[in-house]
């Protein structure tokens, strides 16, 4: 026989917890003329069996109730598949924190987090020591904080030699420019790259052009562009974000902006560079859209984690008429646009496939070139040109 302290010490338990399973009657004591309880061997071996089970993840309920009768199946079925999520849950947040400590890859869940909240996911970036530039180059391109440097480094060793960043021609350039009802005055180019629309619209357009970029190394390409073309003197470079353009109201009767609006989002390029056109001032800019309601499985996958706010030509036109333009035109960039930028980022790959073959950044990109030979009509490049109201 057992008092309750001893029979506390057999089972690892304390006094209170004993005292309160004897209330539910999961334990009985035998109290003693002098008030003391005692207990049992088998009390001893039936709080055993009772951790056992609590280990197993059921309550006091149905583990009394596993005790007394015969085994509830449903009950033991519902209660495992609880756990089995449970287990899972937790399986993640410490593959999370692995992920944190560099232990392995981050990419989903920054693709979650720039799905799901992407103003507080780029805060984040900010105050884990990232600059703007690198939190948005983390956010569309590396998507890894713990191999970012790395994959920048590979990435733009693809891409450096390339002169089109994005799918463009001048032939498109000229036809939105043909658009513009007015003569402009005062140009903004936003997200200009390397130059080569700047050059084009400096070319045949007389307005001085205010070109911005937040990457030093295309504005210096864009420099030496210009001066190559004769237009060096109409054109003024800007390090800046796009997020953030450091101009005055009304300042520009046109803003262009080819394959670059996405990196803030369309719907907010709409709203926030609002402010910087003057009355009937035209925004022009071109947007990777969907051109089919049932792209194939495969090409819809990528292009969802690649740019989650993809929308259609008539979401784009809603919402630039709710931010307060009227559509002046807009039309699907050529097959000569695409091709002008994807055929040479394949000879770049080819060139490179061999010395950059465990590059991750390799992969995305040859993985993007093989969903570009998968377009046909699924998916296209839109140029719109919007008046504001």
């Amino acid at each position: 026989m057992y008092r309750i302290s001893e029979l506390a010490q057999q089972v690892g338990l304390s006094r209170s917890t004993l005292l309160y399973y004897e209330k539910l009657g999961l334990i009985c004591g035998n109290r003693l003329d002098n008030g003391y309880r005692t207990y049992s061997e088998q009390d001893v071996q039936r709080v055993k069996l009772l951790q056992q089970l609590q280990a197993g993840g059921l309550t006091l309920k149905e583990c009394q109730a596993c005790l007394d009768s015969q085994i509830n199946r449903e009950s033991l079925v519902q209660r495992l598949a609880i756990l089995d999520e449970d287990i899972a849950q937790k399986q993640k947040a410490r593959e999370l924190l692995a992920a944190m400590l560099g232990r392995h890859s981050m990419r989903e869940w920054h693709q979650n987090m720039d799905s799901q909240a992407p103003a507080a996911h780029f805060d984040w970036l900010i105050k884990q020591g990232f600059s703007e530039k690198e939190a948005l180059r983390l956010r569309w391109i590396s998507k890894d904080m713990n191999t970012h440097d790395s994959y920048m480094n590979d990435f733009f060793r693809v891409f450096d030699p390339l002169e089109r960043w994005g799918p463009g021609s001048e032939a498109d350039t000229l036809r939105a420019l043909a658009k513009v009802p007015f003569v402009p005055e005062q140009l903004l180019e936003v997200g200009c790259g390397q130059g080569i629309a700047t050059t084009v619209l400096a070319a045949h357009c007389p307005a001085p052009i205010t070109a911005v970029d937040n990457h030093d190394a295309a504005l210096d390409r864009l420099a030496r562009r210009a001066g190559e073309c004769g237009v060096a003197d109409k054109i003024t470079a800007v390090t800046a974000s796009m997020t953030d353009l450091p101009f005055a109201d009304e300042a520009f009767d046109v803003i262009w902006a080819e394959s670059s609006a996405y990196v803030m989002g369309v719907e907010n390029a709409f709203k926030q560079w609002k402010r910087l056109l003057t009355p009937g001032g035209v925004l022009v800019l071109s947007d990777l859209v969907w051109s089919c309601d049932t792209p194939d499985d495969e090409v819809r996958a990528f292009w969802l984690n690649e740019y989650p706010d993809i929308g259609d030509e008539k979401v784009r036109i809603v919402q630039a008429k709710q931010a307060g333009y009227e559509v002046l035109d807009s039309f699907v960039l050529s097959d000569e646009s695409w091709a002008a930028y994807y055929e040479p980022l394949q000879a770049q790959v080819d060139a490179l496939e061999a010395d950059m073959a465990e590059s991750s950044a390799m992969r995305d990109i040859k993985k993007e070139l093989a969903i570009y030979r998968q377009r046909g009509r699924q998916f296209d490049y839109q140029m719109f040109v919007l008046q504001k109201r």
